[in-house]
């Protein structure tokens, strides 16, 4: 028996879609709104592959809020991407208000080419704007035998243990690392006990969100996700003091030092609407031990996870990713199942910029 927990998009409620033609589609439109080409592509690709891992929080349903900041001119479609700081293992990079998945590419690549030459790569951004999913990052690094982290901070909708208003973003922590045969073990998660377009995703779906996701400035738990946003709460991971939400707590405060303190950009009620810090790191795993060890050694641990025997009713133990890589594998072959009202989103953008839609 497999829990809905996460709030999904179920196989009857949606169309499935060519990934290539979505993601040409939404670079087409990119383009319409300044992109250059290839950074079209680029920030397209961000999008449709969280779709193909099964990320429907961060993937293409996100692009109607992203053509809005481009418009009123809260994102800036050409910017001048540059490393202000710079030394063999660090840099401090200015995103120029740009979107933040070119932002994101460049910087992780960067981290990348400092770990390949040095062991270590870290590199802090200040100056951009939302990346998409923290896990598409963090998994650049896995071509290059390397362990990734990425993390962002986020505009404050999150309380903290105690608190009755917001003080932090979601802010999400991913990493990534190699195994043998395809194989690699990646996490991404908020320090929230759900990313705030989970509860939009419910919203859409008609869904009613668990208890402990969210509450009102009182403490009482919200269900309804069309509830009104003043006076909604995220709760950090953990949800309560009983279930440890001084955990979630803590790590978000640790990425808003990571992404906001330490690139000099700010955090919590610092941000203004829409801007962001990131950090990335790239851990370089022939500096430590021979890469064909270290694939061997995380093959026997995921092994050992799978083999985990389930509980009553359930039908296996997950590590994580283990359900995005076999997500990828369907959608690559199959297509990425949107929902109705992502379609017509996706259309009515395609009308207003002049871009023929072929989906």
């Amino acid at each position: 028996m497999r829990h809905d927990w996460k709030i999904r998009i179920r196989e009857d409620e949606a169309t499935r879609v060519d990934s290539a033609r979505l993601l040409d589609l939404v670079a087409r439109c990119y383009v319409a709104l300044g992109l250059e080409e290839d950074a079209a592509r680029e920030a397209a690709g961000v999008l449709v592959e969280a779709d193909l891992l099964g990320k429907e929080t961060h993937g293409v349903p996100l692009f109607a809020g992203y053509v809005a900041n481009l418009r009123n001119g809260l994102w800036n479609p050409r910017p001048r991407i540059s490393i202000v700081k710079d030394t063999p293992n660090t840099a401090l990079v200015d995103g120029d208000g740009g979107p933040g998945a070119n932002v994101g590419r460049y910087a992780m690549a960067l981290a990348i080419q400092k770990a390949q030459e040095h062991a270590v790569g870290v590199v802090t951004v200040r100056n951009s704007r939302h990346f998409g999913a923290s896990g598409i990052y963090a998994q650049m690094a896995l071509a290059h035998h390397q362990i990734g982290i990425a993390m962002t901070n986020a505009s404050p909708q999150v309380a903290p243990t105690f608190g009755a208003a917001p003080r932090f973003g979601t802010n999400p922590i991913a990493v990534a690392a190699p195994a043998a045969n395809g194989r690699y073990w990646a996490l991404d998660m908020a320090t929230s006990t759900v990313p705030h377009n989970r509860t939009t995703l419910a919203a859409r779906l008609g869904r009613t969100m668990p208890a402990g996701w969210m509450t009102d400035t009182d403490g009482n738990p919200v269900t309804d996700p069309k509830a009104p946003r003043e006076g909604r709460l995220l709760l950090p991971l953990g949800s309560s003091p009983e279930m440890s939400s001084h955990k979630g707590y803590g790590l978000a405060v640790w990425v808003d030092i990571m992404c906001g303190v330490l690139s000099g950009h700010g955090f919590g009620l610092q941000l203004t609407r829409g801007q962001v810090g990131h950090f990335f790191a790239a851990i370089d795993i022939e500096a430590f031990i021979p890469i064909d060890t270290f694939s061997a050694m995380m093959d026997q641990m995921l092994d050992d996870l799978r083999s985990t025997p389930p509980l009553p009713g359930e039908d296996r133990v997950f590590y994580a990713s283990e359900e995005e890589q076999e997500t990828l594998a369907d959608r690559r072959a199959n297509g990425i199942p949107l929902h109705a009202s992502t379609l017509q989103q996706l259309k009515t953008i395609a009308d207003e910029l002049e871009v023929a839609y072929d989906l």
